[in-house]
Order: structure tokens, then sequence, then C-alpha cells
């Protein structure tokens, strides 16, 4: 495994975590929300930013 693919878990193991923990207080609204799927996970694009910083 490359160094690219370690970040890519870390932060996929990172973000697994933090969602389920981010969602828990959030309160629901009446509002339509826009829930389209994306091409690329949270996780890509964090992998992403951090390579090219």
């Amino acid at each position: 495994m490359n160094n690219s693919d370690a970040v890519f878990s870390d932060i996929n193991d990172f973000y697994q975590n933090f969602l389920l923990a981010w969602k828990k207080p959030l309160i629901s609204s009446d509002f339509k929300q826009r829930n389209k799927p994306f091409r690329l996970s949270v996780s890509e694009v964090m992998t992403i930013v951090i390579a090219f910083h």
C-alpha cells in the first residue's frame, strides 16, 4: 500500500466515525434538501486536498 492509500484509509475511517457523531444532534427540518449523490466521496475529496497541500 502506497502513501496515498494509507492517507485515504485514515481519512475514510475518521470521516465514517465523524459522520455518525455529527448526524446525532442534528434537528430535522421541514425544508426539502437536495440529496443528489456526488461522483466523489468526501473522503476522496479530502485526500485530494491534502495531497495538493
